[in-house]
């Protein structure tokens, strides 16, 4: 874990309540998620990270309550205290040679940065994004012009397939050795079920410090309890216990 001072350089809303906020300064970020402190608030807010590199960090995240709301407001060349190398990410290194990606919502913003390491590996990758309508959909570009195949679902059918990811992947019938998932909780654990062969999906907790210290954000596994902050939030399909 390090804590390091950023430079906001663009903080604008990219979807309905979706905002992209583009960090600048040291190229040292590794780790699955990034804590970040609001002025204001006594607790960090976890955002995954979507990119990073060349001295830019890369997050989005939806204003859902007072605390990213505030986030929304804070003008670039505002200073912002962030706590990086945090939490276990996806193992792109499990994929052989063909990897899906599903993501719900903001899940597709680590399957983004996971996509780039797989395809850097010279594997092909399907992705399929789900959200519940077209307003709300956030990296279609990106996704499209680095997948070998790419699909997106929506709700209520104003973009892509209607229904949910589940339903893509019945009609697509996609080729994989390995898949990743991101996002809703259900979405995941219906995903999971489907889907055959081995996976990591990566959760969702409230989470208090972050770097495994509260045990607040503990769950309870295959293998007994774990830390989603410090053991997570990335975990081996049959280790999660829905």
């Amino acid at each position: 874990m390090n804590k390091q001072i950023y430079t906001i350089t663009e903080n604008r809303e990219i979807a309905t309540e979706t905002y992209r906020l583009v960090l600048s300064g040291e190229d040292t970020v590794q780790g699955e998620f990034v804590h970040l402190d609001i002025p204001g608030y006594y607790l960090r807010r976890p955002i995954s990270v979507c990119e990073a590199g060349n001295g830019r960090l890369t997050l989005l995240y939806k204003t859902v309550g007072e605390g990213t709301r505030t986030l929304a407001t804070l003008p670039e060349g505002t200073t912002v205290s962030v706590l990086t190398g945090l939490g276990k990410g996806f193992d792109a290194d499990t994929c052989r040679h063909e990897a899906l990606l599903v993501a719900g919502g903001l899940g597709a913003a680590p399957l983004y940065y996971l996509a780039k390491k797989l395809k850097d590996q010279g594997k092909k990758v399907t992705a399929i994004l789900g959200f519940n309508k077209k307003e709300e959909a956030v990296l279609l570009p990106e996704f499209e012009s680095l997948c070998d195949r790419f699909a997106l679902t929506t709700v209520d059918g104003s973009a892509g397939i209607k229904g949910f990811v589940t339903d893509a992947i019945q009609a697509l019938n996609p080729q994989y050795d390995y898949y990743y998932t991101c996002g809703p909780m259900i979405m995941m654990q219906k995903v999971c079920a489907l889907l055959q062969g081995s996976g990591e999906a990566s959760l969702e907790e409230r989470m208090g410090c972050g770097a495994g210290f509260c045990y607040g954000c503990s769950i309870q596994t295959a293998h007994g309890p774990a830390r989603v902050c410090k053991d997570g939030p990335v975990f081996k399909k049959e280790d999660i216990l829905w």
